[in-house]
C-alpha cells in the first residue's frame, strides 16, 4: 500500500527557536542544487565533513554546489561507523580546519549519517567557540531524528553521546534520493525513529505506518516523503517548545534508553543505533504495561511493527553471568538518571508519553523477558 499522502518538490518545515530558528528542507535532487544553500552565511571557507562511503557518492556533488557560494571548498573524511564517534575522530575535523586556516566564519557542512551530524555539530560548537554549520544528512534515521534539533555529542565507553552541547544548525537539507542507495539495514534503523513518534505523539501517524512500512520498506518515493516530513514535523513542534531537553523533549528518548545500553554493553556499532532503539521501543512498551499504562494488546501491536519494519525484538545479553546487573548499570549512567535512579520514557497513554522512574524488580523483569532468559 502507497502513501495517499503526496508531497511537492520541496516541503519546509521551519524550527521556531528565536534568533537559532531555521528551515529544514525536504525533496528530491536537494544535495547537488546550487540553490539549496543560498542565504547562509559568507565566508571564504566551507569544510564538508563526511566518511568514505558517503563521500564517493555525493561529495563531488556537495563540492560542485557549494563552490558557487564559498571560494574555498576543503573536504575531510571521517572513518566510517558508531566505534569511532570518538575524540580521535573530533580531533581530525579540528585537525583539517586549522591546517586549511580556516576562520570564525567558516561554514561546515555535515554530509553523512547520524554520527558525521553529530560529530560536525560538536566541532562546530567547539572550533573557536562556534562556527556556522549546515546538516545534509543521506541516512533516514539522520533526516527524521539526529539533524534536527541541534543536539551533537560524541560518544564514551561507558555511555552514548555523554560529551556533547546542544548547538542548532543553519539549515537541513534532507535530499530524498539519497535513501535510495542505502542498504536495507540502514533503512530499517531509520524507520525506528520514524515509529517511534507515533506511540508517543500522533497514533493517526502510527496506523499510517502500520499501513504503508511494506511500501517504505519497498522505497516507496511518496511513502517516504510523508515519513520524513511527518517525523520532522512532530519533531520541530517538541523542539520549539523545548530546545535543551529540560522537559517534553525527553519524549523524544523513548526506547532509547534500553537502546543506548544495548548498544553500549554490544560494544558500539555491533547493532545500528535504530536496531537498539526498535528493541528498546519494545522493552519501554512493556515496562510501560508493567506500571498499568496500556495494555498487552498495544505492546504486542508495537512489537509487530517493529519487526515488520526489519528490526530486532528480542534483546542480546549483554552478560551470561548478570545480564540484568550489566543492563542495569549501563542504563545508571543514562543522560536522563537523576541520582543513579533510572528514568523511562514510557507511553502514557498510548499516542502520549510521560518520564518515569520503576521498581528495580520490574525493571529487571523487562529485561529477562525481552532478552528471552528467565
Amino acid at each position: 500500500m502507497t502513501s495517499q499522502h503526496p508531497v511537492s518538490s520541496v516541503q519546509r518545515i521551519h524550527i521556531a527557536l528565536g534568533e537559532r530558528s531555521y528551515e529544514i528542507a525536504i525533496g528530491a535532487g536537494l544535495l547537488g542544487a546550487e540553490t539549496s544553500y543560498a542565504g547562509l552565511p559568507r565566508a571564504a571557507h566551507a569544510m564538508i565533513v563526511t566518511n568514505p562511503t558517503v563521500g564517493s557518492l555525493y561529495g563531488e556533488d556537495l563540492v560542485n554546489a557549494l563552490k558557487g557560494h564559498y571560494p574555498l571548498v576543503h573536504t575531510v573524511v571521517l572513518p566510517d561507523g558508531e566505534s569511532h564517534k570518538t575524540w580521535e575522530s573530533l580531533n581530525l575535523i579540528f585537525d583539517a580546519l586549522l591546517s586549511n586556516g580556516c576562520d570564525r566564519s567558516t561554514v561546515l557542512f555535515a554530509l553523512g549519517g547520524g554520527v558525521v551530524g553529530d560529530m560536525t555539530g560538536f566541532a562546530a560548537a567547539s572550533y573557536m567557540r562556534g562556527v556556522p554549520f549546515v546538516q545534509v544528512p543521506t541516512t533516514l534515521l539522520a533526516q527524521v531524528d539526529s539533524s534536527v534539533g541541534g543536539k551533537t555529542a560524541i560518544n564514551h565507553a561507558l555511555g552514548k553521546n555523554m560529551i556533547g552541547a546542544f548547538y542548532q544548525p543553519q539549515r537541513v537539507l534532507c535530499d530524498l534520493d539519497a535513501i535510495k542507495s542505502l542498504p536495507d539495514r540502514e533503512l530499517s534503523a531509520g524507520l525506528a525513529e520514524v515509529i517511534k513518534y507515533g506511540p508517543i505523539a500522533d497514533m493517526a501517524f502510527m496506523a499510517w505506518m502500520e499501513a504503508n512500512v511494506d511500501a517504505l520498506m519497498a522505497r516507496d518515493s511518496s511513502a517516504l516523503a510523508f515519513a520524513v516530513r511527518r517525523s520532522c514535523e512532530i519533531k520541530a513542534q517538541v523542539v520549539s517548545q523545548d530546545e535543551r531537553e529540560s522537559g517534553v523533549r525527553a519524549i523524544l528518548n523513548f526506547g532509547h534508553t534500553f537502546g543506548h545500553a544495548i548498544e553500549a554493553g554490544m560494544g558500539y556499532g555491533a547493532w545500528l543505533h535504530g536496531e537498539a532503539v526498535g528493541c528498546g521501543m519494545v522493552m519501554a512498551a512493556r515496562l510501560s504495561a508493567a506500571l498499568g499504562l496500556i495494555d498487552q494488546a498495544f505492546v504486542d501491536r508495537l512489537r509487530h511493527l517493529v519487526e515488520r519494519a526489519g528490526l530486532p525484538v528480542v534483546a542480546p545479553v549483554l552478560d551470561a553471568r548478570d545480564n540484568v546487573g550489566r543492563y542495569m548499570a549501563l542504563m545508571r549512567v543514562d543522560k536522563k538518571a537523576e541520582a543513579g535512579a533510572i528514568k523511562f520514557v514510557v507511553i502514557d497513554p498510548v499516542g502520549h508519553a510521560a518520564v518515569r522512574s520503576a521498581p528495580d524488580e520490574m525493571v529487571a523483569e523487562v529485561i529477562s523477558v525481552s532478552c528471552h532468559v528467565r
